[in-house]
């Protein structure tokens, strides 16, 4: 039973690694809102680029909503420890995606309340404070949270709480590391060439097409700047490892690095991600007729983030650390649910497969006819 319990561990950590990398991917749709005014400087082009987005915003909200799920049902004290502690960095995320959700459905609405502009500068928040704050509270499992975990104390009838927070900014302390945010500068940059990628794919406008390609080099330029110098640091750093024999959770030299060394697919993964996003801005970049960057660039990101959150809780690794209490870090073994559990819900994910083909069906059907001048100016729903 205690290899097939930690099997199915693993196998819940892939899940959830996948929804995040399939999450950070469709954060396309924020670096676009970020590039609103940028790109779009009439209003027809502002509500092409609006409608080439708009389309696809339910998808990263759901996944969101299903990454937070997935957490919540397999590695439950990780949900409750989070948050429920590092609360303002999840209230400040889902209100950012709150104010995305109001801003589609009624910016364009005739008599609406705040006005035009206002909903859109809200989109334009949005598509910066997104993929910064996610890409911030992403790094948080390398670097560690301030929290303790006492599971006695669920046995104290006045407070039985097991997770206690020990910084009184609950999460925002994360900002006070650098290089938190510099992974979350990163994704930030990282979603905006995604946008333009897509926008080059999605809409069928000469000027917009021609501004994007424009915008695409610095773009990409600030992603990678900051990619490679927090992906250098993270191999070059102490990482939480876990002794498998007593759960004793220590800090080990190049943890990371040798967590790649150590499971060659993984590794594998990364490699080709990188060269898959690389491929997907140089083709772009370099070949006028080519529109197809943002799948490569695309699949890339997803192998190049599924690597990485796979290097932070496979090989005996702490993937949520305590950098207030060593021993209170959580790994696979001492957060996730029961045995019971996580075997009923392995059984239930085998519908995963059925789902993404229903998401590549509304996608592809979305997706039939680009974005033109005519189609919005036209009676059908715009938003």
């Amino acid at each position: 039973m205690n290899e097939t319990y930690l099997l199915l561990q693993q196998y819940w950590w892939f899940l959830i690694s996948l929804l995040g990398a399939l999450l950070v991917f469709l954060l396309f749709v924020q670096g676009g809102q970020s590039l609103l005014f940028q790109i779009g400087k009439t209003e027809i082009e502002q509500v092409m680029l609006l409608n080439s987005t708009g389309r696809k915003w339910e998808f990263t909200f759901t996944t969101l909503v299903t990454f937070g799920g997935a957490f919540f049902a397999s590695f439950p004290l990780f949900y409750s420890t989070s948050f429920g502690g590092a609360y303002w960095v999840w209230i400040l995320i889902l209100l950012c995606f709150v104010i995305q959700a109001v801003s589609y459905e009624y910016q364009a609405k005739k008599g609406n309340l705040l006005g035009k502009k206002t909903y859109r500068v809200f989109l334009l928040l949005n598509g910066i404070l997104g993929p910064v704050l996610l890409g911030t509270a992403v790094s948080t499992f390398f670097h560690g949270a301030s929290f303790v975990v006492n599971k006695e104390q669920l046995t104290d009838i006045a407070m039985p709480v097991i997770s206690s927070w020990a910084s009184p900014w609950h999460g925002l302390e994360a900002v006070a590391n650098l290089w938190n945010v510099c992974l979350g500068v990163a994704v930030f940059f990282l979603a905006r060439t995604l946008g333009l990628l897509y926008f080059i794919n999605n809409i069928n406008n000469e000027v917009i097409y021609s501004r994007c390609r424009k915008q695409l080099l610095p773009e990409a330029a600030l992603f990678l700047l900051f990619f490679v110098v927090y992906l250098i640091h993270l191999m070059l750093t102490e990482g939480f490892a876990v002794n498998p024999e007593t759960s004793e959770v220590y800090m080990e030299k190049f943890k990371y690095f040798n967590n790649l060394l150590s499971m060659p697919l993984v590794l594998l993964l990364m490699l080709l991600g990188v060269v898959g996003v690389l491929w997907g801005i140089f083709k772009t970049l370099t070949t006028s007729a080519y529109k197809s960057g943002i799948w490569s660039a695309g699949i890339g990101t997803v192998l190049t983030v599924l690597s990485l959150l796979l290097c932070a809780g496979l090989n005996n690794t702490a993937y949520y650390p305590s950098d207030v209490d060593l021993q209170s870090s959580l790994t696979l073994a001492n957060s996730s649910s029961s045995f019971f559990t996580l075997k009923v819900m392995s059984v239930v994910s085998l519908l995963i497969p059925f789902v993404l083909a229903y998401i590549f069906y509304a996608w592809r059907a979305l997706d039939l006819k680009k974005i033109t001048v005519e189609e919005m100016k036209g009676k059908g729903h715009k938003y």
